[in-house]
């Protein structure tokens, strides 16, 4: 199937998308607002190691590419929740994958990594 867009351009801006997406702190987010939504402060206790200003710029970043919603209720202070919007539920199928493979696969890792590090020494 022929797309408009080519990812092997340098100018295509499906690269930006791809830098979103690939990197890990939108990977976790996007996976954990794939079990359900969830407001910002348990986003940050949930996903260990994130600072709150790297919380807010991935989620912001997200939101704009239309891959979460955020929405503020009126209390005080306010309380602000994310959820996965139809196109974000498309991608979580295989950002979820790829996340969970890695925690599955990472004794392999381990064992390739050691055997690497013996042959270059």
């Amino acid at each position: 199937m022929k797309h408009a867009y080519d990812i092997y351009s340098d100018r295509c801006p499906t690269r930006a998308v791809l830098d979103r997406i690939a990197d890990k702190w939108a990977l976790l987010i996007l996976d954990r607002l794939g079990e359900d939504r969830a407001r910002f402060n348990a986003l940050k206790r949930e996903i260990e190691g994130i600072s709150q200003k790297v919380l807010s710029q991935t989620l912001k970043a997200l939101e704009r590419d239309g891959l979460i919603s955020r929405k503020a209720f009126p209390t005080v202070p306010v309380t602000v929740e994310y959820a996965l919007t139809p196109l974000g539920h498309k991608l979580t199928e295989a950002v979820s994958a790829l996340a969970h493979w890695a925690e599955a696969n990472m004794d392999a890792i381990h064992k390739a990594q050691a055997a690497y590090d013996q042959r270059v020494r």
